[in-house]
Order: structure tokens, then sequence, then C-alpha cells
């Protein structure tokens, strides 16, 4: 059960400053700061309205809550233990798979919570996070995150995915595919694998699918993680949906080899995945980071192909991916610094930008509508900023996060410039 408030002199991106009342949790009431004095109690349902929490916002930007569409938090914050010495994906995977046997849970679920709570510090409010699964560790990842699920759920709303080893597939792969079984009953929400890293990536897809199918979720698949246009594991999986009919969910993250197609491949793709639904999901800040590396020439940014994609109508979402860990060293867990890459290198407009890291990830996380319209959840960030360019640019300090109408979250800017013996006051952010 949400909580109820009233979040007073709001600035909307669209310029009113507005009353927002919450019922439950969600959205019951938006009104102009003019006329909002003039609802009745009627129109709270018959409910009294000195009893609503006040929440002063003295103009602050309010905004849907953020959400993330890719974590990993069990390899969050580890990147002073697990070395990754050649700075690039196999080299993240290497350094990883040497370390995670020896990691205990208490230890995972210390810099879950912790992750946890720094992206909720920034606004977010939702979390789909990657976990580990293997042969060799079994599914006690994925059990540490439940109880970090658990912990954590007035707080964000936290999904998880099963992230199992390759092999996957054929007599090599059986000790993975128990892992996967097993991480699913330990309570995983979607599936997940990395099938380009397969021998076989086509059975690869279809084993997660079938497992899926077979277990009623959804799934969400690392896919062509890789600069190499001729891998195309993306168009396997939208056929792969396709000729079974799957009923349920499909994200692809990554999906970086697309940006590396000709303008013809990449329009072809993209209209297949569209027809299949699959929602795509691209993490600007850990491929700029692993991809392109020797490529002293013109290297790429590693991004998928978002006007393509984008023209084709699939719902693509941004997430940060990795949070200080072997596979990207830096990362602040805000999306505020996805969407500022998503502007930079992606080239997206700001709108569009803090859309896929927002109402667009959680579409493609399959969670409803949040934000200032009745009928909406009450998953806010209010920020100190005029505008969602500013909030993506300054990345302000100052926030407030609420989770189903309730603040879980609070951060003050405090500080001064000082120059010379004068000590001069902050402006407004």
């Amino acid at each position: 059960m949400g909580a109820s408030c009233i979040l007073t002199d709001a600035l909307l991106p669209d310029g009113r400053r507005v009353d927002v009342t919450v019922v439950d949790g969600v959205v019951a009431a938006v009104d102009e700061v003019s006329s909002s004095a003039a609802r009745s109690p009627a129109d709270l349902q018959d409910r009294d309205e000195e009893q609503f929490l006040r929440h002063d916002l003295g103009g602050m930007l309010l905004l849907e809550g953020l959400a993330e569409p890719h974590a990993h938090l069990d390899k969050a914050l580890s990147a002073d233990v697990v070395v990754n010495a050649t700075g690039d994906l196999i080299g993240a995977i290497e350094a990883w798979h040497e370390h995670r046997g020896r990691i205990s849970s208490e230890n995972t679920l210390a810099r879950a919570l912790r992750a946890t709570e720094i992206a909720a510090e920034h606004g977010v409010t939702a979390i789909r996070s990657h976990v580990d699964v293997g042969a060799d560790i079994g599914a006690r990842g994925v059990e540490a995150l439940v109880e970090a699920r658990r912990l954590c759920r007035r707080l964000v709303d936290l999904q998880l995915v099963a992230l199992v080893g390759v092999p996957l597939t054929g007599a090599e792969g059986a000790g993975n595919r128990r892992a996967l079984a097993a991480a699913l009953a330990a309570g995983a929400d979607l599936v997940g694998g990395a099938p380009a890293l397969d021998p076989r990536p086509a059975e690869c897809v279809a084993v997660c699918l079938d497992a899926a199918a077979e277990a009623g979720l959804a799934v969400d698949l690392h896919v062509d993680e890789t600069l190499d246009p001729d891998v195309r594991t993306l168009a396997d999986l939208a056929r792969g949906i396709l000729d079974r009919g799957f009923a349920h969910p499909v994200t692809a993250s990554h999906c970086v080899s697309l940006g590396m197609m000709p303008d013809a491949d990449q329009r072809e793709i993209a209209t297949l995945v569209a027809e299949a639904g699959v929602g795509v999901v691209t993490l600007p800040q850990t491929n700029l980071f692993l991809q392109g590396r020797g490529r002293r020439t013109a290297p790429p940014r590693g991004l998928t192909a978002l006007a393509a994609l984008a023209e084709a109508g699939v719902r693509v979402a941004g997430g940060g991916d990795n949070l200080q860990d072997p596979f990207n060293l830096m990362g602040r867990g805000d999306p505020f610094e996805t969407a500022s890459l998503l502007v930079t290198a992606g080239h997206l407009l700001p709108d569009a930008a803090l859309a896929q890291v927002s109402g667009r990830a959680r579409d493609v996380m399959g969670l409803p509508a949040a934000g200032a319209r009745p009928g909406a959840v009450a998953d806010f960030v209010a920020v100190a900023a005029g505008s969602a360019r500013q909030a993506i640019a300054a990345a302000p300090g100052t926030r407030l996060t609420f989770k189903a109408g309730r603040l879980v979250a609070r951060v003050r800017r405090t500080g001064a410039v000082v120059s010379g013996t004068a000590t001069l006051p902050p402006e407004s952010d």
C-alpha cells in the first residue's frame, strides 16, 4: 500500500506550477497552484485534506521517478578488488570469474544494498538487476539479491534477471542449465544469458526462450556486445520469438553490433525486432568503456543503432549497467549521467534522453506509468533545476525521491564558493 500526501508548489517540465495530490500511492489530482486551494474535500475521495502529509517543493522540478533497466548489483562497487587488466569485455569477464567464487553472500548483499541506496538517492524508484548464475556458483547470487529485494521493497521495485553463464548449450552446458533452474526456483523474475558468447548462439537463444516459456517468465538477454557487424544474435532472438509465438516480454540489452552494420541491415533487423515486440536497452557508459579499445583511428562509440530502432518503432530505454566494477570503473548510479551520454554520444534531444531513463525504461521493465498525472503511480524525483535539460546537464545534488507517495530519500547540496577572504553564497541549482 502506498502513502497519501500532497506535493505543493512543484514545477513541471511544461512550466506549470502545481500541487499534486497522492492517495494510497497513486496520483489523484494535479492542480495549478492558483486553483488548488479551491478543491473540495470530496475531490480527495472524502478524505480530510488536513490529514495529508505535505511536502513543499518550493518550485523544484518534479519528474517521474527515474528507472534503471539494466544493473549488476552483485558486481557493484568491486572495482578496487576485481581488476580488469586489459580494460575490455573479455578482460572484465575473466577478472570477475576469477574472483566470484571467493565472494561471500554477505559481501554481495552489502554491496547490492549500498548500490541500491545510491540509486535511490539519485531518484531511482525501479531497478532491473542481472545476477550471475553458473555451474560454479549455483544460484547464491540470486539468493543474496532476493534478500536485498525484500529489504528494499519500500525503496525501489527490484527485478532480478538470472544471468546464466556459457556454455548453456550441449552436454557441456548441463551444469549451467541446472543452475538456471535453481535460480528461477530461488526467486529470479526473468531469464537472462549472453547467447553471442555461446558456441551455438541461436541454440542458446532457444534454450533461454524455452526455459522462460516453461516458467512463465519474461526474458532479458545480453545481446551482441561486440563491434563485429557479422554477429547478429539479435535477429536470431526476434525470429525465435516469432517462430514460437513466445507470449512473454523480451528485452535485448546492448545490441552493439547493430550500430556497426550498414544502414540497410540496421533497418531490416530493427523492423524484425519491432515485429517481435522486443524492447532494447542501450548502455552507453559501459559500452563506451569496454568497446573500441586498441582502435586508435576513429574509435567507434559502441552504442546500438538508436536512430534505426526509433524509426522502426522499437521501445528503447537507457541504462547505466555497471557501477564501479571491472566492466566499468566509473559510474555514479545516476540516470542523469546515462541521459547525458545519450545526448552527447547518442545525439538524442534532452527530453528523449530523459524519457529513456524514466518512462521508457519503466515501459520496457513492464511497470505501470508514473509521474504527475491522475491515475499514475506516485513515483517521483524532485530536483533543483528549471528544466529537464538543466537537470541532465547539472545533475543537481539536491533531490527528493518519492516511492508510491512516500519520501524515501532526501539529498541536499551544501557548500560555498570561496574567493580570497570572501565566502560567496551558492546560487540556486
